[in-house]
Protein backbone atom coordinates (compact mmCIF):
# COMPACT_ATOMS: atom_id res chain seq x y z
CA UNK A 1 0.00 0.00 0.00
CA UNK A 2 1.37 3.22 -1.21
CA UNK A 3 1.93 5.99 1.34
CA UNK A 4 -1.21 8.35 -0.85
CA UNK A 5 -3.40 5.32 -0.21
CA UNK A 6 -2.51 5.05 3.52
CA UNK A 7 -3.02 8.66 3.77
CA UNK A 8 -6.80 8.12 1.81
CA UNK A 9 -7.37 5.25 4.39
CA UNK A 10 -6.68 7.81 7.37
CA UNK A 11 -8.70 10.18 5.97
CA UNK A 12 -11.33 7.99 5.87
CA UNK A 13 -10.66 6.53 9.45
CA UNK A 14 -10.55 9.80 10.51
CA UNK A 15 -14.40 11.01 9.26
CA UNK A 16 -16.06 7.59 10.57
CA UNK A 17 -13.83 8.60 13.83
CA UNK A 18 -15.12 12.12 13.88
CA UNK A 19 -11.39 13.18 15.17
CA UNK A 20 -11.39 16.25 13.68
CA UNK A 21 -8.08 16.91 14.25
CA UNK A 22 -6.68 14.04 12.73
CA UNK A 23 -9.09 14.55 9.67
CA UNK A 24 -7.75 18.47 9.65
CA UNK A 25 -3.77 16.83 9.60
CA UNK A 26 -4.49 14.03 7.33
CA UNK A 27 -6.28 16.60 4.84
CA UNK A 28 -3.48 19.37 5.20
CA UNK A 29 -1.09 16.68 4.34
CA UNK A 30 -2.37 15.34 1.25
CA UNK A 31 -3.84 19.00 0.04
CA UNK A 32 0.09 19.80 0.41
CA UNK A 33 1.31 16.52 -1.81
CA UNK A 34 -1.54 17.77 -4.43
CA UNK A 35 -0.20 21.60 -4.75
CA UNK A 36 3.25 19.51 -5.16
CA UNK A 37 2.27 17.42 -7.60
CA UNK A 38 0.32 20.18 -9.57
CA UNK A 39 3.98 22.18 -9.25
CA UNK A 40 5.90 19.30 -10.54
CA UNK A 41 3.26 18.18 -12.98
CA UNK A 42 3.95 14.35 -11.81
CA UNK A 43 2.72 12.52 -9.19
CA UNK A 44 5.28 11.80 -6.32
CA UNK A 45 6.20 8.60 -4.86
CA UNK A 46 6.57 7.72 -1.65
CA UNK A 47 10.03 9.03 -1.21
CA UNK A 48 8.94 12.50 -2.57
CA UNK A 49 5.50 12.18 -0.17
CA UNK A 50 8.05 11.43 2.86
CA UNK A 51 9.84 14.47 2.26
CA UNK A 52 6.41 16.70 2.23
CA UNK A 53 5.82 15.31 5.59
CA UNK A 54 9.41 16.05 6.86
CA UNK A 55 8.89 19.47 5.87
CA UNK A 56 5.33 19.66 7.63
CA UNK A 57 6.98 18.21 10.36
CA UNK A 58 9.89 20.55 10.81
CA UNK A 59 7.17 23.55 10.16
CA UNK A 60 5.60 21.98 13.02
CA UNK A 61 8.34 21.69 15.39
CA UNK A 62 9.88 25.39 14.59
CA UNK A 63 5.82 26.51 15.54
CA UNK A 64 6.09 24.82 18.61
CA UNK A 65 9.33 26.74 19.59
CA UNK A 66 8.30 30.36 18.89
CA UNK A 67 4.26 29.16 20.43
CA UNK A 68 6.36 27.92 24.11
CA UNK A 69 8.54 31.42 23.56
CA UNK A 70 4.96 33.60 23.34
CA UNK A 71 3.88 31.89 26.07
CA UNK A 72 0.83 30.39 24.12
CA UNK A 73 0.67 27.08 25.36
CA UNK A 74 -2.75 26.18 24.07
CA UNK A 75 -1.58 26.73 20.27
CA UNK A 76 1.89 24.30 21.45
CA UNK A 77 -0.74 21.76 22.78
CA UNK A 78 -1.91 21.57 18.90
CA UNK A 79 1.02 21.83 17.31
CA UNK A 80 2.14 18.91 19.47
CA UNK A 81 -0.92 16.51 18.35
CA UNK A 82 -0.56 17.55 14.64
CA UNK A 83 3.19 16.74 15.23
CA UNK A 84 2.37 13.78 16.52
CA UNK A 85 0.19 12.88 13.55
CA UNK A 86 2.00 14.07 11.09
CA UNK A 87 4.94 11.61 12.36
CA UNK A 88 2.84 8.67 11.88
CA UNK A 89 3.22 8.63 8.19
CA UNK A 90 7.09 9.05 8.94
CA UNK A 91 9.30 5.51 8.72
CA UNK A 92 10.68 4.82 12.09
CA UNK A 93 13.39 7.84 12.83
CA UNK A 94 16.94 7.14 13.71
CA UNK A 95 18.79 7.39 17.17
CA UNK A 96 21.60 9.55 17.75
CA UNK A 97 23.84 6.58 18.27
CA UNK A 98 22.29 5.51 14.31
CA UNK A 99 23.14 8.60 12.55
CA UNK A 100 26.72 8.73 14.47
CA UNK A 101 27.44 5.71 13.27
CA UNK A 102 26.53 6.19 9.43
CA UNK A 103 27.76 9.76 9.45
CA UNK A 104 31.10 8.01 10.99
CA UNK A 105 30.61 5.50 7.80
CA UNK A 106 30.18 8.03 5.27
CA UNK A 107 33.23 10.34 6.56
CA UNK A 108 35.45 7.16 6.54
CA UNK A 109 34.79 6.54 2.70
CA UNK A 110 34.73 10.16 2.02
CA UNK A 111 38.56 11.05 3.71
CA UNK A 112 36.34 14.25 5.29
CA UNK A 113 39.18 15.39 7.72
CA UNK A 114 37.44 18.60 8.58
CA UNK A 115 34.65 21.24 9.27
CA UNK A 116 35.07 22.16 5.39
CA UNK A 117 34.44 18.82 3.82
CA UNK A 118 30.80 19.33 5.65
CA UNK A 119 29.02 19.41 2.90
CA UNK A 120 30.83 16.87 1.11
CA UNK A 121 29.23 14.31 3.84
CA UNK A 122 26.02 15.99 4.17
CA UNK A 123 25.11 15.77 0.53
CA UNK A 124 25.91 11.57 1.22
CA UNK A 125 24.02 11.70 4.56
CA UNK A 126 21.12 13.32 3.65
CA UNK A 127 19.36 11.46 1.44
CA UNK A 128 20.08 8.74 3.66
CA UNK A 129 18.21 10.14 6.91
CA UNK A 130 15.67 12.08 4.41
CA UNK A 131 12.16 11.32 6.88
CA UNK A 132 14.12 8.84 9.16
CA UNK A 133 16.08 12.12 11.00
CA UNK A 134 16.08 15.87 11.56
CA UNK A 135 18.06 17.02 8.80
CA UNK A 136 19.47 19.71 12.07
CA UNK A 137 20.39 16.95 14.06
CA UNK A 138 22.21 15.43 11.11
CA UNK A 139 23.97 18.35 10.42
CA UNK A 140 25.06 18.95 14.24
CA UNK A 141 26.28 15.16 14.79
CA UNK A 142 28.47 15.80 11.26
CA UNK A 143 30.00 18.96 12.38
CA UNK A 144 30.67 17.41 15.84
CA UNK A 145 32.46 14.69 14.04
CA UNK A 146 34.27 16.57 11.56
CA UNK A 147 35.86 19.19 14.58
Amino acid sequence: MTLKEQLNDAMKQAMKAQDSLRLSAVRMIRSTVKNREIELKHELDDQAVIEVISTLVKQRRESIRLYKEGNRQDLVEKEEAELAILCGFLPEQLSNEQITELVNRVIGETGAQGIKDMGRVMKIVTPQTTGRADGKAVSDIVRQQLS
